[in-house]
Formats: C-alpha cells, structure tokens, sequence
C-alpha cells in the first residue's frame, strides 16, 4: 500500500519542524509543496536530499497544468511510491491548494492509498494558545473573501457567540479592522487579538478593541506588514 504524508512544517521558526517530519521527508520517493524554493530551505537546513515538485493553486499555475500533475502523483501512487504533501509554511490543506489534492487521492484510492497525518505547527493553533481569549468553542474562517459576501461576514462575526479566527494579508488589515469597528460596535463589547509574524523575530500579539486595536495600527504603520491572524472574541 502506497503512503501519502500530509506533513506540517514550521510557520516562521525553523526549530519548529518535528522529528517525525523530518524522518518522514528523509523517507519519501517525492516532496509536493506548494512553492519548490520555500521548501528547499527546509531541506537545505535538515539535509533531507529528496526530489520535489510544486503543486500550487489553480490561478497560479492554471487548471491543465494542476490537471496534468494531478495524474502524475495518481500514477506515483499506483506504481507503489510514497509521496509527501508539505505546504508554504504551517499544515497542509488548511486554507491551502493541498486540500483538493488530498480529496482527489482519497477519490481515486479508496483506502488503497494510507494518507497519513504528520502534525505540526499551525497559525491558527499558535495563535489562540497564546491570545488570552476565549478557546473552548472557535469557528476558522480561513481568509475572508476580498469583494462577495465580505460585509455579510462581517456581520456575522459581529453577531457570533463563539470565537471567530480568520487569516489576513498586510494589504487589507487596515480595512478589516476598520470592518470590525463599524460593526462591532462598543456595547457588543468584542475583543481583537492580532497575532502578527508568529514565531518569527519580530512576533507581536495586540489585544484590545475593535477601535483600539484599528488605533493602534494607524499609529505604527511599519506594524502593517508581516503575516497576520485575527481573533475575535
């Protein structure tokens, strides 16, 4: 029976990475990553000397080229090979391309192919752990659409009981957290938690208000880069 890995790498600290990954990688006939070049320097780092190929989103490298791939790992995997999944940074399949690829294999194998997970760091998981809110009840976004249905989120948001954990990009952190002032409004008393540039030298978490949080951005524009996870209470 062939294998197929899902395997987590780190999401900013390479100390981060498991033994088991890395006797898992150093294993495999083949690495899918979501971009060769981020990848290899994990391998780089942990001596893991193994052949790789890119298995990024459709409207990067379009649908025939996604389609051709698809069929050369479905025949790796006939002829008896083990292949390992890892993506940008954090675990595989969530918010990301690998989802579909997963689905496709478990598709076509039934249960003649082992998919196997390898856990790891997550920038979700890291973010709640170290946020002080609310963790026992949490719904994951994902990211938030850029145009359609982005207010009607929004309002959902507003309106949940429970924690609300969404992805975000530099470009539009100002707009969100401007979202999240108009419709949340002081007496719905929600609390932000922004966990910026997670496990990397300048990780900052800041925790407060809607407004207070939107202020606090406004003020520090070199804290507008980076990757971002939001947490709303």
């Amino acid at each position: 029976m062939s294998k197929f890995y899902v395997v987590a790498t780190p999401i900013g600290n390479m100390g981060d990475i498991t033994l088991r990954a890395i006797e898992t990688l150093k294993s495999v006939d083949l690495i899918l990553c979501e971009d060769t070049r981020e990848t290899h320097k994990i391998l780089e780092k942990y001596a893991i000397n193994k052949p790789t190929m890119s298995y990024p989103s459709d409207d990067i490298v379009g649908k025939d080229s996604r389609q051709s791939k698809l069929a050369k790992i479905i025949t790796l995997l006939e002829e008896g090979k083990n292949l390992a999944l890892v993506s940008d940074a954090g675990t595989p399949t969530i918010s990301d391309p690998g989802a579909m690829l997963v689905s496709k294999i478990k598709e076509n194998f039934l249960d003649s192919v082992q998919v196997i997970p390898i856990p790891g760091p997550s920038a979700v998981i890291t973010a709640l752990s170290a946020s002080g809110l609310p963790t026992h009840e949490f719904t994951f976004l994902g990211f938030l659409p850029h145009k359609k249905g982005r207010e009607t989120l929004f309002k959902e948001i507003a309106e949940a009981k429970r924690t609300m954990v969404f992805y975000e990009s530099p470009h539009r952190i100002l707009k969100t957290l401007e979202s999240l002032v108009k419709f949340c409004p002081k007496e719905n008393q929600k609390k932000v938690c922004v966990a910026r540039e997670l496990t990397k030298i300048y990780e900052e978490f800041k925790t407060g208000s809607p407004a207070e949080v939107l202020e606090y951005y406004n003020k520090n524009p070199d804290k507008q880069r980076g990757e971002f996870t939001v947490i709303v209470a």
